[in-house]
This record gives structure tokens, sequence and C-alpha cells, in this order.
């Protein structure tokens, strides 16, 4: 099955230094995003998972690259290398520049640190000599400073505003230096302007381009996606001050830089930098507003009040609970932010309350930011209270579709939304105090999350336009033996797509193209694509599954208290926006009205409850089975068993005990292929990038 490339992938193995990993991710996201979801991936991944397919660009970090050496020699830089010449792009970033040229030196003549010798992946035809300039130590910033770079702006012919000359910070990184003159398969797209403490050669050249073979690879001696908002202050080093003030001078013309490189690499960059978000409010509501006290009061044994405030301190977040009324309360504020800047805010005492939120600058660890939650137990909140979000539209959709599934009852009727989340599943799981208090149906939507998760290392790029959503289901443990856990991420892909296509009221998106990929993935025929006219290998008269494109995901995860299973079901799914992939909107012909997010939501809460019921009824039964399978691209589909020689296996269904996919052996020609009667069972490993690689096998 066809994969898009939207991951960026950043290397957090053997070699990097975690500073260097967070200012790669940190400045990436912000231009890439939502075009591409940036990854960080270790050495295991790279040699063992199928991750090329996907890649957009593979980044090297910062750090020392003998460890990368050690990690990825031979069968780890056979991999990347494939990657590049087949039309990947690589991205190294000092080390990681290192690292891609021919010949590493690194330190000559100084005993101690010393590293020089040949370089397996050889992007550069040539040596990356360094350090460029003296001082450096390593796990110190004693050697670092800011350097200028002229920029050849030829090299970006029609990738937006570039600088003539821009300041980077520097911490060790090197010159790159042509073995031989007059290839056309390297440009030196910037130079150092100041005097080298080693031999530059004529160019001077800080950042190269080079072609190989039917893709490409950048590599920089210094660091231009160090964003100053990210260093902290060096009291032991003289000089460093001055060092950020430097940078943040010329932060405009640094971006603008680093933006040109990765257009030129071939990604599509935002125009406008995406600023760091703050965390919104979190709204908590209820179908009848009143019965927000009654939830409230199930909450007391893990609410404490501090100074007329109240607050859950829980394993991973601390909520402040608030009323309406008492919103612009700055106890939150006092939490986050250091008590000088606090005080600086606060002081004057005929200024008007604002609402700040968390700093908005650098990297943020949102796990120290108290959530707020404003319980509206009057009624349901107001339009600019929530205006990506209209609850009004929400529960009375709500009521409709539970008219046409009478088995849909309650969930939905606890809703908690806000604008800008974390992760709306990590929120929960993470939570064990909060969620050992949720009724089932109980559910969490968002408009934007910035830490996103998707199965594995995967992450969920959810912009704007996405509907977000996790719900609560405890699921009793005396049922699980009979009822395994398992399914419910199955009868949650049914219910999507089955609440996609009855969104109206009269079967009016009935033929919206939509399908599930096992186990928990849902996928629509690319809009881009003309649909089949006759039968294909398939052989269900279907579009193949190269037609195909991932509009959605299911995440979900279990915890076990009191008796039962408490599973945070979480959903991202593509509605209203176009990137990265398509969205369901793009699916409508012009006479159906694009779909609500509000009145999604709804429909997929009504179909969930009534599909779970009759699950807890009669198990995964044949009706349950025959939906799934009604909706599923894999029909007939045919994979290999890699473990065992490349034999050929056809998917007939899942397991009845686990949900496992079932697929019969095959011998024969290709084009008459035969059962042999031996049947398999095949199980994820927890790949992060293909469930088609890798998978675990066993004899039924």
């Amino acid at each position: 099955m066809a994969s898009r490339k939207l991951n960026v992938l950043v290397y957090t193995g053997t070699g990097s230094t975690v500073e260097s990993v967070k200012q790669a991710i940190y400045s990436l996201r912000r231009l890439l995003s939502p075009n591409y979801a940036v990854i960080p991936i270790t050495d295991t991944v790279l040699l063992k998972e199928p991750w090329a397919p996907s890649c957009a660009l593979l980044v090297f970090p910062g750090g020392a690259d003998l460890g990368y050496c050690r990690a990825l020699n031979g069968e780890g830089n056979r991999l990347i290398s494939e990657y590049v010449r087949r039309g990947g792009a690589y991205l190294g970033f000092c080390a990681g520049g290192y690292y891609g040229s021919q010949k590493c030196e690194f330190e000559v003549g100084n005993k101690a640190m010393e590293v020089v010798g040949p370089r397996e992946l050889a992007f550069f035809p040539g040596i990356c000599r360094g350090g460029a300039f003296k001082g450096f130590q390593y796990h110190s910033e004693k050697g670092a400073r800011a350097v200028r770079l002229n920029v050849a702006r030829d090299a970006f012919k029609g990738a937006g505003v570039v600088p003539d000359v821009f300041t980077s910070y520097y911490n060790g990184g090197g010159v790159f230096v042509k073995r031989k003159e007059g290839s056309d398969d390297v440009e030196t797209i910037a130079s150092y302007v100041d005097d080298l403490d080693v031999d530059g050669g004529n160019l001077k050249a800080a950042v190269i381009y080079c072609k190989v073979g039917q893709g490409a690879a950048m590599l920089t001696g210094p660091h231009p996606e160090f964003a100053p908002a990210n260093l902290s202050r060096q009291y032991d080093v003289p000089g460093y001050d001055e060092l950020i003030a430097k940078l943040e001078a010329d932060e405009g013309a640094r971006t603008n830089f680093l933006k040109a490189c990765l257009s030129k690499l071939g990604l599509d960059v935002n125009e406008d930098t995406s600023a760091v978000p703050s965390l919104s409010r979190l709204h908590l509501s209820s179908m009848v507003s009143g019965d927000v006290d009654d939830l409230l009061c199930t909450w007391d044994e893990i609410i404490s009040k501090e100074d007329g405030e109240e607050f859950i301190r829980d394993n991973s977040d601390t909520f402040h609970l608030e009323k309406p009324s008492t919103k612009w309360s700055f106890i939150p504020l006092k939490e986050s932010l250091p008590s000088s800047d606090v005080e600086d805010q606060t002081k004057p005492e005929d200024q008007a309350p604002v609402e700040v939120e968390a700093p908005s600058q650098g990297i943020v660890d949102y796990t120290t930011i108290v959530k707020r939650v404003v319980a509206h137990d009057e009624a349901w909140p107001e339009a600019k209270a929530t205006p990506y979000f209209n609850h009004h539209v929400f529960y009375n959709s709500l009521q409709e579709y539970r008219r046409r599934d009478p088995e849909a009852e309650e969930w939905g009727d606890y809703l908690m939304y806000g604008e800008v989340v974390t992760s709306t599943n990590t929120l929960l799981e993470k939570n064990y105090r909060l969620l050992s208090k949720l009724p089932t149906g109980f559910t969490l939507a968002a408009t934007t999350q910035v830490a996103g998760r998707g199965r594995g290392s995967n992450v969920w790029v959810s912009p704007a336009g996405c509907l977000i959503m996790s719900t609560v289901i405890n699921h009793p443990a005396h049922l699980a033996p009979s009822r395994p856990v398992v399914f419910i991420q199955y009868l949650a892909a049914i219910a999507i797509v089955e609440a996609i296509k009855s969104y109206g009221a009269a079967g009016e998106y009935e033929d919206v193209p939509v399908k599930l990929k096992w186990p928990n993935d849902i996928y629509a025929r690319d809009p881009r694509k003309p649909a089949a006219a006759t039968k294909n290998g398939n052989g269900n008269g279907d579009d193949p599954p190269d037609a195909y494109v991932k509009i959605g995901g299911i995440l979900s995860n279990c915890a076990y208290a009191a008796g039962a299973y408490q599973v945070v079901l979480g959903i991202g799914l593509n509605t209203n926006n176009g990137r990265p992939t398509t969205s369901l909107d793009a699916l409508l012909p012009p006479h159906l009205a694009p779909f609500r997010i509000e009145r999604l939501l709804a429909r997929i809460l009504t179909r969930l409850e009534a599909l779970y019921a009759a699950f807890v009824r009669r198990g995964f039964a044949r009706d349950l089975e025959r939906a799934y399978y009604a909706h599923w691209l894999h029909t007939h589909q045919v994979v290999r068993l890699e473990e065992h020689g490349g034999a050929r296996a056809r998917i007939v269904g899942i397991t009845s005990d686990w949900g496992m996919l079932k697929a019969e052996e095959l011998a024969g020609p290709a084009d008459r292929p035969a059962p042999t009667g031996r049947m398999w069972a095949l199980q994820s490993d927890e790949n992060s990038f293909d469930f088609f690689r890798g998978l675990i096998k066993r004899k039924l």
C-alpha cells in the first residue's frame, strides 16, 4: 500500500545529544507543521523498520559522529544511502555534516580529541574539517559562538525570501573542502565570513548541497536550526549573553535561511512560521448543565483546596478547577512563571485582568503548565468562549442521532473541550486519579493538539480542521475473556466509517469513499486519482489499496482499576483540513454541505455506543465481523511471510480470539495461486511505519 512521504525523521540514537535533538525538532516542527509529522527515531528503527517509503527527510542532528558510525556502519548506512539515492533527502547538522562527508578530520593534532577517518555515506566527495573555530569542548558551551555566514542566493531560486548574510549558532562544526574542484553535484550555499582556524580552502564552505543519485543531501557546519529562544544563560561562559543577543537580532534572517534550505530539499514549508501554541482552557459541560456539579462531586476525594482554589494534582498534569465567573484567576499564572515575572504582571491594581497563557516562545515543557478546567454548571459554553466549537450544535446533534440509534443514550453527555491541548489521550490516560473517576462515554475533544500521539513513535499531525477526540470506556473485567478489549478499536473503526456514511438524514453521504485499514486506520480514496472502472487484483471490484490515503487513526490505551479495564480511545480524523493528506470535505460532491466537526463527533459517539452495546451482549459476533469486512481494504489482499522464505498468504479475515489478521498460505504461480491449507495469524510487532512489514506469525 503506497505511502505518502509525510514523515520527517530526526535521529535520536547513539551519538546524538539531547539539546541538538530538541533544537532540531523544535525548528522543524515550526516550519513544517502541519504538512509533515516530525518524529524522533532511534538507530533500532533505522535498522529494523521500513521507514524509508514514508520519509520525506532524514535528519542527523549535532552530537558525535563516531557514535553514529558505531551504531550504523554497515547495514544502517547502506539503508540510508539507498534511501537518498532513490530520491530521498538527508539533512546533517554539525556532527551530521561530518557523518555525511567522505572524510572527517576533527581537531587534528589534539590527541585528546582528534578524530580522523573515512565515512561510509560519503554524500559530500570531500573532507569536513573542524573545528572551524578553536575552543570546542564536549558537553560545554565554552566553545560556542555566533558566526556570520554569507549566503549564495543564486542557489535558492524560487525559495522565497533569502538573506544575503545571517548569524548562526556554532559549536564545533566543520568546513567542507572538496577533494576535486569543479563538481556539478556540489553547491556551496553558505560560507563563513570570518577567518577560520583550519584550512577551509578558497570557499570556506559552511553549508553545502549535494546531489546524490535521484536524491540530495544538505550538510552544515554551524547550527542554523538553533533558535536563541531555546538557549539558556551560561553564567560561567564569558560573552554568552552577547552571543544570544546577536542571534536574537538576526532571528528573522536565520529562519528564512532554514526555510530556503528545506524548500531546496523538496519540502513544503510554511509561509508563516508556526508560533509555539499556548494551551487553552478546558471547558467541562454536560447535556444537562446541572449534571456537571454531580460529576464534580464524584471527584471530591481527588480535589485539593489551596488558597480558596481547587486543584487536581495528578500523575502527569495539574488541573485547576474554575467557575466561569472566576476564570481570571492568577493562580495558574503564578504556578507557571517565575515569581518575579508574576509580580511584574500583577502589581498594578488599576490594570484590567488579562488572560495570560504559558510562555509562547522556545521549547515548552507542557507538563509543567497548569491545565485550567472551567466547569459550566449553569449553561453550555457561549460561542465567544469556544469560537471553534459550538456546544449547542454538538448537544442538539447528539439528541438527533440518538433518535436514530435507540441504544445510544449516554455517551457524550459529559464533554470537555479545549481549543489547544497537549494530547486528548495523554490528558486522560496519563492522569490515573482523574481517569478513575470518569464515567463511560466521557469525551475530551480539541481543535488543535501540540503533542498528539500515534501508534508506536508516530505523531499524528492534527492541525485545525481535524476531528480530535478521546472517549473513556470502562470495560468490565469479567467480560474481557469473552469480549477482549482489543476488539474495541475495531468497533471504533466501524463506528467512524458508518458515522461518515450516515451523517446526513437521507443517505446523502452514503457514497463517501472511506475504508478501514487493519487494525486501526481510516483511509479515503485519493480525490486526485481516478476511481477504478473495473475489478482489480483484490477481486472485490473496489479501488486498489494504493488509490487510498490515510485520513485518520485510532489509538487505544488501557489501564485497570476497580474491576474494569479503563480504555481511553483516541480518534483523529481529517475533516475540514486539506493537509497533510486529504480530508473528508475533499471527497464530497459540490451539492453536499461540508462536515461539521460537532455533528460528526456526535454521530461517531452514538454509533460507537450502539456498537459497543451489541459487543457487550454478543461479543464480536458475525454481524459485527461482517460490518468490519464490508468496509476494510484487505479483501483477498496477498502479503508475504518474510520469516518463512517469502511465502505468500491471502488475508481472509481476523481471528475471533484476539483480533489478529488471519491469512491462508498460497502456492503455485502468481497468476493462479492455490491455498495450501496452512493458516496463519499475523500480529503487528508495533512497527511504527507499516503494518504489513515485520509481522509476527503463528500457525493456526
